[in-house]
């Protein structure tokens, strides 16, 4: 080590220079996104005893410190995961709620043209133009409960390639950022000293991770930074990324879950997934998507079954008994893929109990001494009456369940009561002289037509509450509010992501005044050492001369 007036100086040099740098590399960097400002650490080198005193050898630069705060960071990083979740979340809500709302491609115009024309046939029952027109808006209403079913369809098949495409995006992330752990551990080991450059690196890789899945990290000791999201499902762990996959559901192959391999197996985790923009889509698809398909397919189920009852109570032109007007589909039924017995269930709807519907899928599940069922969103238990047999089934919010076959234990089958309503309603009759107006082959019998009228507006949903209008009108009413409250959930977090973003640039952010004084003030402390030198030069020389003489 250089000591006395020129090592001192010399050691000076050597630090401006280093300061000076720092500055221009964050003035360089003002606008780079994640980039955390750098501070230059100046301490003094240690002094030389001499003629019975310490003499100072100047100063070197102790370290170049980021200026960062952990806690902003997370502050930042949960926010953008929530900012995300709701905007998405609020974005795919409205399309169903205008898609639903609309009075061009919604129910209630169907529903009402199709009860006008059953009011048309009671005011004139015998005639045929009159019963054509019912047929017609008949097919009119079943193509809209069809039509929107398949809007809801493409949502979901939309849904399922966002879904891909955001565990894609996931995976690079992760990747990259076991990499630059690696190469930050890499670093450090060799200079003893934690490349800033690169940490700001693996920090923005983790706040763009953040806007897709909510995320938190724990720091090791080597400075490697494990991820985890959720509810602790380990994304990156040191060097190792965990990669995530795309699977169908046990139940429902048009259903994608989200999985990772352990083991070499394939473990689901959906369940374990939060926030972000893939959390926003499973919550819109287990939230609303399905709720409403399910909804729609108890009104085309309710509408379908209590026509049909009436209709067949009556006569039509020809004397003939009434049969079904519409065609409904029956509850859809799931085996689970991971079955082992040969147990099969069936299951059709409890007319009896129709207004027990609800908008809820179910599981049926065999725990190797008896049969329980549970809803599939939450896990509840529903009570069953019943022994699961052909004469004495199962009978549960207005199913009819019938077990068949030999189940072992862990055996579970999914019940999808409502869900196929929409897309399999159909009408029944042929001719339009088959429509039963009357309780009676007389002319002009009208009351089987006034009796049908009157279902428009009879109790027959929400456990005899609602008509199949107000059950539609509330079903659009709900997703209206549950949108209306994503967007304002999404504009507050919006607007404390900008809060937190501030926040973190007035911590880490580059301030080009503060730079620019910085700037000077090192250019100053340079020209100064260098002018020492210079004295140190000019002393060394006039020493030169006096011994040369």
């Amino acid at each position: 080590m250089a000591v006395g007036l020129l090592g001192s100086a010399l050691s000076g040099l050597q630090a401006f220079q280093s300061a000076l740098s720092v500055t221009g590399h964050n003035i360089s960097n003002a606008n780079t996104e994640g980039y955390n400002r750098q501070r230059v650490e100046l301490v003094t080198r240690p002094a030389s005893f001499s003629g019975g005193s310490y003499t100072g050898n100047g100063v070197k630069t102790e370290s170049i410190e980021r200026i960062f705060d952990q806690f902003v960071t997370d502050q930042m990083r949960d926010t953008t995961s929530s900012s995300a979740q709701y905007d998405t979340f609020a974005s795919l809500s409205s399309r169903v709620s205008d898609l639903l709302g609309n009075s061009d491609a919604g129910l209630n115009a169907g529903l009402e043209s199709f009860f006008n024309a059953v009011q048309d046939v009671a005011t004139n029952p015998a005639s045929i133009p009159a019963r054509q027109l019912l047929l017609s808006e008949a097919d009119s209403l079943v193509g809209r409960f069809s039509n929107l079913n398949a809007r809801l369809d493409s949502l979901r098949d939309e849904l399922n390639g966002g879904l891909v495409n955001a565990v894609e995006e996931i995976n690079g992330l992760t990747a990259a950022i076991a990499q630059t752990n690696k190469s930050i551990v890499d670093a450090g080991r060799g200079s003893g000293q934690m490349p800033n450059d690169l940490m700001d690196k693996r920090d923005q890789l983790i706040n763009e991770l953040s806007e897709l899945v909510a995320v938190r990290t724990v720091e090791q000791d080597n400075g490697a930074v494990n991820v985890f999201a959720g509810t602790g499902q380990p994304l990156v762990t040191g060097f190792l990324d965990f990669p995530l996959g795309t699977q169908p559901n046990n139940f429902d192959a048009q259903q994608l879950d989200i999985n990772v391999s352990v083991g070499g197996s394939s473990v689901a985790i959906t369940d374990n997934l939060s926030g972000g923009k893939l959390g926003a889509m499973l919550d819109f698809h287990d939230q609303v998507l399905e709720p409403t398909k399910n909804a729609m397919g108890r009104i085309a189920i309710t509408l379908a079954s209590e026509f049909n009852r009436q209709h067949m109570a009556g006569t039509d032109l020809d004397g003939n008994a009434g049969t079904n007007f519409f065609g409904l589909p029956a509850p859809h039924v799931a085996t689970g893929a991971l079955n082992s017995g040969s147990a099969s269930v069936t299951a059709v709807h409890d007319n009896v109990n129709l207004d027990g519907l609800t908008t809820e899928d179910y599981v049926l599940g065999f725990d190797g001494a008896s049969w329980s069922l549970s809803r599939a969103g939450d896990g509840q238990t529903v009570s069953m009456t019943g022994a699961g047999t052909s004469a004495n089934p199962f009978i549960a919010d207005g199913m009819r369940i019938v077990t068949s076959g030999v189940a072992n234990a862990g055996d579970r089958f999914e019940i999808q009561p409502t869900r196929p309503g929409a897309a399999g309603l159909s009408v029944q009759l042929s001719s339009a002289r088959q429509i039963t107006a009357g309780t009676s082959a007389a002319p002009g019998d009208n009351r089987n037509a006034l009796l049908l009228a009157d279902l428009q507006t009879s109790m027959t949903m929400e456990n005899g509450t609602a008509t199949l209008q107000d059950a539609y009108g509330q079903l659009v009413g709900e997703l209206g509010t549950r949108t209306r409250s994503a967007q304002l959930t999404a504009d507050a977090q919006s607007a404390l992501l900008s809060q937190a973003k501030k926040s973190r640039e007035q911590v880490s952010g580059v301030n080009l005044d503060e730079e620019a004084a910085n700037l000077l003030r090192y250019q100053q402390a340079y020209q100064a050492v260098a002018r020492v030198i210079t004295v140190a030069d000019e002393t060394f020389q006039s020493l030169l001369a006096a011994v040369g003489r």
